[in-house]
């Protein structure tokens, strides 16, 4: 039986856990579900080659799914919201 690989990017946060919880009360016996925990060093490749950029986050079957892709913050953007700024 072929199995659903879902990988689950986490920071060990309330939010994070809540993202797991749900998750996993979700799971069918066809999921298979990985957790790594970035605050362990686990899965930070995997996290680069997603282009995960935020926590928690979801990878299915080896793609970031929509709902988790966040471009990442840039010097730009921080410079633009004010920050470095004189008020």
């Amino acid at each position: 039986m072929t199995k659903r690989k879902v990988e689950i990017f986490t920071a060990g946060c309330p939010v994070c856990e809540d993202v797991v919880a749900r998750v996993k009360g979700l799971q069918c016996p066809n999921c298979e579900i990985k957790i790594h925990d970035m605050n362990k060093g686990q899965g930070t490749a995997e996290a680069r080659s997603y282009g995960v950029t935020a926590l928690p986050a979801i990878a299915i079957d080896g793609k970031l799914l929509d709902c988790c892709r966040h471009a990442p913050i840039s010097d730009d953007d921080l410079k633009a919201s004010g920050i470095g700024q004189p008020i």
